[in-house]
């Protein structure tokens, strides 16, 4: 073998490729279009894109693409690593045919360990304990009839399982029933076979395995044993070797019954067989040593994620083993006999993954801002991350994986803690805090382990928001979170109302002889649209109390702060078209993050700003959720909120789908209010090779508007994207076709859209939308005080 292709990503592959240079091969990494900036890209001699953008987990699934890789690049040998094609016999066949040297068992050997229930069958023949079980049901019926004969619990189990997916534990006949068609669906979905069987279920048991390592000539040995018995929702958290507390006659039982496994499937290359124990102390187990029961689970045909404190125990490199034997060399070659192989000194790994324990341990992704590793004495780090790397959502959450070693399981307990601690990770969250409490919990340090220890400790996956933020970060969340959501009730303190801080030397502007208010009030929408249309000056609507603070901080602004701004706003610019005060996400961040009635806060906004339009956006169907709503919803929803004071209902579609906007429009004018469709830009209708979004679209969007009886248009820049150019066409286009009020709205995100609101009053449009200073700009709308600057004396 002189050059390895390594069919992986993330730490295994940066372990593969330092095992390469170690033995004298070259090496190559794959990575997919999404993974162009992973470290182990940089890790291997040479690296070759693999699948397309979009498909970033298919990527490293497609054999004849990582093949051709193979060929392309001159590689001899290919490494699977854990995880994707790992297990995948196909993938292996595929290697062999291609002439190129595949460093794991034999397709043969992961067809049959790949089947749960032949491998079953194969431990039964090597004199290994199992655990009851029956063959494939193929129907509820048998499955059920299967758990009865066992006796309950049972577990219903994918026969080509593993991570828990298509596992379910069951208690009863009824349970069988109600999760047998999950099961198979989900068994389906995963591995591509939805055979299942049926188990017995231990309680509280150890999850132990052995790690064995077997060369082509049929020489097996085992490296010990690791607990992996720490698991929230069957995935591991923690391993530890050897496994703490367990008589060392029962290990040896397991180390042989691992090599006879290892020899009946002829295995070869690194592996590992898992066991259940559990305490048996009247001896009623199957196979049942010094007060323990055990029995065969599975064997996993390729190196495990867990594999480093095998490493660390016994000082042997798996990794580096696994390519010398697929190169042909022997154990005797390497060195390794069984009777030189022994326990060092204990090693825990922890599994430091971008999971956050205060939010269900779910995957937090974004960009690494800061990462500082810990260090020192028997602290050992196998991952990929790096300050600047982008942690996104295809992937396993891994981050790093944190092997400490000591003399004794108590001594590595408290180096693990140690290197926890070392650890600044900034930009996503972590579950360091989690595994420091874990290692620092009694149980654990007596060595009182089972599969079920987080079940049994709950308190241990309460995590604390915002930890991974640091110190002042966790501080700065805290008052935050007291400040707006005020877990503890109304504050005792007196806070000082923000109007306070409003100018109040400046006199009322005096009020215009007719208003856009007094109008819809006293004439209807068809009269004020009319004088909208009829109007030589440009109507302006503020956005600052809507759009402004949804695009710039989140939507987050509270009522508190909004009131005495609509009231100070509508004091000082009564000429204001409208306030954009309501819609878009305001109601829907309200309720979920501030605590407030979004109902109460139009209202309060209504009665502060009495003289001036409330304007809302509105999304057609979806009214104001993420999904349609039936249309008498949608009615019933616009009528409300007419009576609670909205005037100027804004309405689109993100797909100019003038249909599902209907619902609104027609509520919109039985209750008496002005409705405004949107026809959202996007694209250059002035690029020639434009052939979707030209002229000739946006006319038929603005078309269909008018004949369903809108009172006005509006053109919806939503990415800030219509040049002045574009504007001026698109504008005279429409004042030509169509004799309704016509408005533009646009966000400033690239900071050139005030000469679009210059070129679009040239133009001839009617009205225009910009934000409080404070509040523009950015991913807001253009400046009031800047257009008003730009435009006077004009």
């Amino acid at each position: 073998m002189r050059t390895l292709l390594i069919a992986n990503r993330g730490e295994i592959a940066i372990r593969a490729a330092r095992a390469a240079r170690e033995f004298g091969v070259g090496s190559v990494a794959v990575f997919s279009h999404e993974d162009r900036s992973a470290l182990h890209r940089q890790s291997a001699d040479a690296a070759y894109q693999v699948g397309e953008p979009g498909h970033p987990v298919r990527s490293y699934l497609d054999i004849d693409a990582l093949i051709a890789i193979a060929h392309t690049s001159g590689a001899d040998g290919v490494y699977p690593g854990y995880g994707f094609l790992s297990e995948s016999a196909v993938f292996a066949q595929a290697v062999v045919d291609a002439g190129l040297t595949w460093v794991g068992p034999s397709p043969a050997t992961l067809v049959l360990t790949g089947d749960k229930v032949r491998a079953r069958e194969s431990a039964e023949r090597a004199g290994v304990a199992v655990l009851a079980a029956s063959g494939p049901v193929a129907t509820v019926e048998v499955a059920v009839a299967e758990a009865e004969r066992i006796g309950f619990p049972v577990f219903v189990k994918a026969s080509g399982g593993g991570g828990g997916r298509g596992l379910r534990r069951v208690d009863s006949a009824e349970e069988v029933r109600a999760v047998f068609e999950v099961a198979r669906r989900e068994a389906a979905a995963a591995f591509g076979d939805d055979t299942l069987f049926v188990e017995q279920a231990v309680i509280r048991p150890r999850h132990v395995e052995v790690q064995v390592l077997a060369d082509g000539e049929g020489n097996v040995v085992h490296l010990f044993e690791r607990d992996c018995s720490v698991q929230r929702r069957h995935q591991k958290v923690v391993e530890i070797a050897p496994a703490p507390g367990l008589p060392r006659e029962l290990v040896a039982a397991l180390c042989a019954d691992a090599v006879a496994f290892a020899h009946e499937v002829d295995y070869r290359s690194a592996g590992t067989v898992e066991f259940l124990v559990w305490t048996d102390p009247d001896g009623r187990a199957t196979r049942s040593v010094a007060g323990y029961g055990y029995a065969f689970i599975e064997m996993n045909p390729r190196i495990q994620v867990e594999h480093t404190v095998t490493e660390e125990a016994t000082g042997i490199d798996l990794v580096l083993a696994q390519l010398r034997i697929a190169a042909g060399e022997t154990l005797a070659d390497l060195g390794i006999a069984q009777e030189g192989i022994s326990i060092q000194r204990t090693a825990i790994q922890c599994r430091v993954t971008t999971e956050d324990p205060s939010d269900e341990f779910r995957p937090s992704t974004g960009t690494i801002v800061a990462y500082r590793s810990p260090g020192g004495p028997g602290i050992r780090l196998d991952g990929s991350a790096y300050a600047g790397a982008v942690v996104t959502p295809f992937y396993d959450s891994l981050l790093v994986k944190q092997t400490a070693t000591g003399p004794d399981f108590a001594s590595a307990a408290r180096r693990a803690r140690r290197g926890l601690s070392d650890f600044v990770i900034r930009g996503v969250a972590s579950n360091i805090d989690f595994l420091q409490g874990l290692l620092a919990h009694p149980d654990f340090l007596a060595g009182d382990l089972s599969t079920a220890f987080l079940d049994e400790h709950p308190e241990l996956m309460a995590g604390t928001p915002g930890a991974h933020l640091g110190e002042a970060g966790s501080l700065l969340l805290r008052l935050a979170e007291t400040t707006v959501n005020r877990p503890h009730g109304t504050a005792t303190t007196t806070v000082r109302d923000p109007g306070d801080r409003l100018p109040v030397d400046r006199e009322p502007a005096s009020m215009p002889a007719v208003t856009a208010k007094q109008l819809l009030d006293g004439a209807g929408p068809e009269s004020l649209a009319r004088w909208l249309r009829g109007r030589t000056a440009v109507a302006v609507t503020d956005t600052t109390l809507r759009d402004a603070h949804q695009s710039l901080l989140a939507t987050r602004v509270r009522t508190i702060d909004l009131v005495p701004g609509a009231e100070v706003t509508a004091r000082l610019l009564p000429g204001l078209f409208s306030l954009e005060c309501w819609g878009g996400a305001t109601f829907d961040a309200a309720l979920r993050f501030l605590g407030e009635d979004p109902w109460e806060r139009l209202e309060l906004v209504r009665a502060a700003a009495p003289d001036v339009l409330t304007q809302m956006l509105i999304r057609g169907r979806n009214a104001l959720g993420y999904a349609p709503y039936p249309d008498q919803v949608v009615a019933a929803f616009v009528a409300h909120a007419r009576a609670s004071g909205m005037d100027v209902f804004r309405v689109f579609d993100a797909l100019n789908d003038a249909e599902r906007t209907l619902p609104v429009i027609d509520a919109v004018r039985e209750h008496g209010g002005y409705v405004e469709a949107a026809v959202c830009y996007t694209g250059n209708l002035l690029d020639p090779a434009e052939t979707t979004y030209t002229l000739d679209y946006y006319l038929r969007i603005a078309e269909a508007y008018v004949t369903a009886g809108v009172h006005g248009l509006v053109i919806k820049d939503m990415a800030g994207l219509l040049r002045p150019p574009a504007a001026r066409v698109l504008i005279a286009a429409i004042r030509d076709r169509f004799d309704v009020p016509l408005r533009l709205h646009t966000h400033d995100t690239a900071g050139g859209q005030m000469a679009t609101l210059i070129a679009a009053i040239d133009a001839g449009i009617d009205g225009v939308d910009a934000a409080s200073a404070p509040l523009a700009s950015g991913g807001s709308q253009p400046s009031l005080g800047g257009l008003l600057a730009a435009t006077a004396h004009a």
